[in-house]
């Protein structure tokens, strides 16, 4: 028993030491290379999420359509529509969900009141919301890298977790 908790012990000091670090210490700086791994790594991930979102797409009934600003929505010619402009005054709602269509929060996240440039808000709901019209609702199809990313939420959404989002301009 001693012989394999010391086994135990070694190889757990001797595992991972020279593996590179995904994140600086606190107030540390990331090398070009570090930063080239991480963009590799986000490039690819958003390469496989695209094809893995293309392809529940090819299961639902709903069209979705793809934007510029790689996200999908429900809309055709969606990010073509007029843009609203910054300091506009929006009030909104939206649900997250997995593509499991799990639903992740029970409340919706709502603002009133919000102004385009002052946002602090996910990347594709601050876009979709620039072309949406009051009342309207749209369903859509983000990629991680658009979402919570790397990190998650740190609460509900595990890093690295493309979402379906649910919105609505009030």
């Amino acid at each position: 028993m001693k012989k394999l908790l010391f086994i135990s012990a070694v190889s757990l000091l001797s595992c991972n030491r020279n593996a590179p670090t995904a994140h600086p210490s606190v107030g540390g700086v990331l090398s070009q290379k570090d930063l080239d791994v991480s963009k590799e790594r986000m490039k690819n991930l958003n390469t496989i999420e695209r094809g893995q979102i293309q392809d529940w797409i090819t299961g639902q009934s709903v069209k979705y359509y793809p934007t510029q600003l790689n996200y999908w929505v429900t809309v055709e010619g969606f990010d073509q529509r007029t843009r609203r402009a910054d300091d506009t005054p929006i009030s909104y709602s939206y649900d997250l969900y997995d593509f499991d269509e799990t639903r992740i929060y029970d409340k919706p996240f709502e603002r009133r009141d919000a102004r385009f440039g002052h946002f602090d808000e996910l990347k594709a709901v601050e876009n979709a919301l620039r072309f949406m019209h009051d009342g309207e609702e749209v369903t859509l199809l983000v990629p991680s890298s658009l979402a919570y990313g790397t990190f998650g939420d740190e609460k509900n959404i595990d890093n690295d977790i493309p979402l379906i989002i649910k919105l609505k301009a009030l």
